[in-house]
């Protein structure tokens, strides 16, 4: 699989996305493409892994990424393995995330002593959804009045400075931190997936969605505009109590199943690790 990432050209707007292809892109919901594409590496393919070390991929076990975006809920245990994670949420529950530095000393000293930004979104993630987003943003907005997409849980959240949720950006909503103290950032999504069904004859399942979160540096000019380090997990959102039903669903089923079918599907993870997003051709 690979994601191919578009970088913000201004200060204001910050335009960045992921698909299923090198051929399809995607911009933050409701705005405009930014002028820049970069091409993407490969997005791992093996299962998202648990935090502790012995539980990582041997492709990644050497590897230490800058940065780490932890959630703290449950992957499906129905999904094949090499496939990617899904995480069913509840429809405004605060949802943990947390932000770890996985720097090692002496890597990217310039960000030593200093705030990063981070903004995280939530964005479509089939591409026939991404090519008509602002559509359906407008489709919502219009059917949700005063409501947004995503939201901070401020008062829950920790280490997190100047925290923004720009009334024009449902879905986004972005904040200061020191990557050497502890953070934690709690979000909430009040959309759900059968929102943007085509509710068709029977009913159709509801499409999933992918929590990206971006972070930026400063540049000479103490703007944060500087790309660090990027990185998205697919999820899908149901009604209050729905994921829980959902993911207690999935593990009966996979209960019922044969050992040797049990075998072709990856456990259930307690936490989600977003997949990181890496970058071709940038220092």
């Amino acid at each position: 699989m690979a994601w191919a990432l578009k970088l913000p050209l201004t200060d204001e707007v910050i335009e960045s996305g992921l698909v299923q292809d090198f051929d399809a892109s995607l911009s933050g919901i409701g705005q405009e493409l930014g002028a820049g594409a970069y091409s993407m590496s490969d997005v791992l393919a093996l299962p998202i892994f648990k935090q502790e070390e012995s539980n990582l991929p041997p492709e990644t076990e050497n590897k230490i990424l800058p940065f780490q975006y932890v959630l703290c809920a449950p992957t499906s245990p129905a999904i094949k393995l090499h496939d990617e994670t899904l995480t069913y949420l509840n429809q405004g529950q605060s949802y943990e995330i947390r932000m770890l530095d996985n720097r090692k000393i002496g890597e990217l000293p310039e960000i030593t002593g200093k705030m990063v930004k981070s903004i995280i979104r939530v964005v479509f993630h089939d591409r026939r959804l991404q090519y008509t987003e602002h559509q359906q943003l407008e489709g919502w907005r219009w059917n949700r009045p005063g409501d947004r997409i995503l939201d901070l849980d401020i008062p829950m959240s920790v280490g997190i400075i100047d925290p923004r949720a720009n009334p024009t950006q449902l879905n986004t909503v972005e904040f200061l931190w020191d990557p050497s103290k502890r953070t934690s950032v709690f979000i909430q999504v009040h959309c759900i997936s059968t929102e943007f069904t085509m509710r068709k004859h029977g009913g159709e399942k509801g499409v999933p969605f992918r929590i990206q979160i971006d972070t930026f540096k400063e540049n000479e000019s103490e703007e944060y505009t500087e790309h660090v380090h990027s990185a998205s997990c697919q999820v899908k959102v149901f009604k209050p109590k729905g994921a829980d039903r959902k993911q207690k669903t999935d593990r009966e089923k996979m209960e019922k199943r044969a050992p040797q079918e049990k075998e072709k599907y990856q456990p259930s993870y307690e936490t989600t690790i977003l997949t990181e997003v890496s970058m071709l051709g940038m220092s």
